[in-house]
C-alpha cells in the first residue's frame, strides 16, 4: 500500500478503464483519492476498476464519457462534482492513434484522432477549470502526451500534430492559470507495456531493435508511469508547472529510425 499522498483528493481520469489509465486509476486510489473512471466503450473493465477500489475501502464512479464531444466532457466533469461535492485533480489520459502514410490520411481519421487527443483535453479541461474557479478552489491538471510531442514518428502526423498541441496548449495553459493555483503538466511516455502494444510485444522482430534503442534495455510498465502522475497529482509537486515529463527509459536521446 503507498502512501496516503491524496487522501481527501477527488480526481478524474480519462480513459481510466484500460492501460495507462487504468494503473493511474489504481494507483491514485491506493493513495487515498477518491476516483472517477471516465470509460469509452468498456463498461465491464470500468466497474471491475470500481469495486476493486471499494472492497479496498475506497470510493470510486464510472461514467461513461466520450471526451471528444464537449457536452460529453461536461457531463463527466458535472458527474465527479455531482457525487463528491468537488475535484481536485484532472488526468486527460484518453487518447487514440491511426497509422497511415501521410498522403493517404483520411479527413475522417485526422478528425477523430485530433478531437479525442487535443479537442477533448482542451474542453475537459475548460469545464473542470470552470468548477475551480467559481469555487475558488486549486487544482491540478495532467495531460498524458507522448514523447511524440517532440519525437517524429512517420506514418503517424495526425498523432503527432495532436502531441504537439498539447504540449503547446499545456504550456500556455500553466501560465493562464498558475496565478489561480492551478498547474498543468504533461507526461510523456514511450513505449510502454499496454493492450494497444501486444501485437508488437509478440512479435521480435519488431521488439528487439526497439529494446535496442532504449537505453534501459526494457519497455515501460503502467505501474513507472502512474507513480509519476502520483507524484504531479500530490503537494511535492505544488511548485511544479508547465513541464513535460518524459518517462522512456532514455529512448528520446538514443532514437532512430530503422
Amino acid at each position: 500500500m503507498s502512501e496516503q499522498r491524496l487522501a481527501g483528493k477527488v480526481a478524474i481520469v480519462t480513459g481510466g478503464s484500460s492501460g495507462i489509465g487504468q494503473g493511474i486509476v489504481d494507483r491514485y486510489a491506493s493513495e487515498g483519492a477518491s476516483v472517477v473512471i471516465d470509460y469509452f466503450g468498456n463498461a465491464d473493465a470500468a466497474n471491475q476498476m470500481k469495486a476493486k477500489i471499494e472492497s479496498n475501502g475506497g470510493k470510486a464512479i464510472a461514467v461513461q464519457a466520450d471526451i471528444s464531444k464537449v457536452s460529453e466532457s461536461q457531463k463527466l466533469v458535472d458527474a465527479a462534482w455531482d457525487a463528491f461535492g468537488k475535484a481536485d485533480i484532472l488526468v486527460n489520459n484518453a487518447g487514440i492513434e491511426k497509422g497511415s502514410d501521410f498522403v493517404d490520411v483520411t479527413e475522417a481519421d485526422y478528425d477523430m484522432v485530433l478531437n479525442v487527443n487535443l479537442k477533448g483535453p482542451f474542453f475537459t479541461t475548460q469545464a473542470f477549470v470552470r468548477r475551480l474557479l467559481a469555487a475558488n478552489l486549486p487544482g491540478r491538471v495532467i495531460n498524458m502526451s507522448s514523447v511524440h510531442e517532440d519525437m517524429v514518428f512517420p506514418h503517424f502526423a495526425s498523432y503527432c500534430a495532436s502531441k504537439g498541441g498539447l504540449r503547446m496548449l499545456m504550456r500556455d495553459l500553466a501560465v493562464e492559470l498558475g496565478p489561480k493555483n492551478i498547474t498543468v503538466n504533461n507526461i510523456a511516455p514511450g513505449a510502454i507495456i499496454t493492450p494497444i502494444n501486444k501485437g508488437l510485444l509478440d512479435d521480435k522482430a519488431k521488439l528487439d531493435p526497439l529494446l535496442r534503442n532504449i537505453p534501459l534495455g526494457r519497455m515501460g510498465t503502467v505501474e513507472d508511469v502512474a507513480g509519476l502522475a502520483a507524484y504531479l497529482a500530490s503537494d511535492d509537486a505544488a511548485y511544479v508547472t508547465g513541464s513535460t515529463f518524459i518517462i522512456d527509459g532514455g529512448l528520446i536521446r538514443n532514437y532512430h529510425e530503422q
